[in-house]
């Protein structure tokens, strides 16, 4: 009998855990802006991080992210990486990016992405930092960037909304 019943509380407390964990994602509106997932990537002992988030854009005009701040680093920029010649390289997008009216963007290391530049490295895993990001319609949006694995390629908690 017993063990009849843990197969039925195990997989029911494991879903539990599961929308528990996707009701944590870390989303913020503004006018017809929705963020999603900001995060960085913990620091390895450099003086840079890169991170990143999800935009929606539900209204009918555009909007460029131009960059940011968050505490504990100097500044927050928007990079690109790209490949040329074998070599990849990492600099700052000219007048940030656009978000487009319905679209959704997602920035993440090894494309467009945010750089965290100065970020103290005693930040840690699962850690919060306060922010803000920068736009040039809606403006500044606080926000806090959830702290992820060194090697992360996007949040922990990532969901697929778009």
């Amino acid at each position: 009998m017993l063990s009849h019943l843990c197969s039925y509380v195990l997989p029911a407390t494991l879903a539990l855990a599961s929308v528990s964990s996707l009701a944590q994602a870390l989303e913020y509106k503004a006018g017809s802006l929705t963020i999603t997932d900001p995060w960085v990537r913990a620091p390895q002992g450099s003086a840079q991080a890169g991170g990143g988030l999800a935009i929606t854009n539900t209204g009918s005009a555009p909007d460029h992210l131009l960059g940011g701040t968050a505490s504990g680093a100097s500044r927050v920029e928007v990079h690109v990486t790209s490949h040329e010649g074998g070599t990849t390289q990492m600099r700052p997008v000219e007048g940030g990016v656009e978000i487009k009216p319905g679209e959704a963007i997602r920035l993440a290391p090894g494309g467009r992405h945010l750089m965290f530049i100065g970020l103290k490295p005693s930040l840690g895993e699962g850690e919060q930092v306060e922010g803000t990001l920068q736009f040039k319609n809606t403006g500044t949006v606080p926000v806090k960037f959830e702290v992820q694995a060194a090697t992360a390629r996007a949040p922990a908690n990532h969901t697929n909304r778009h």
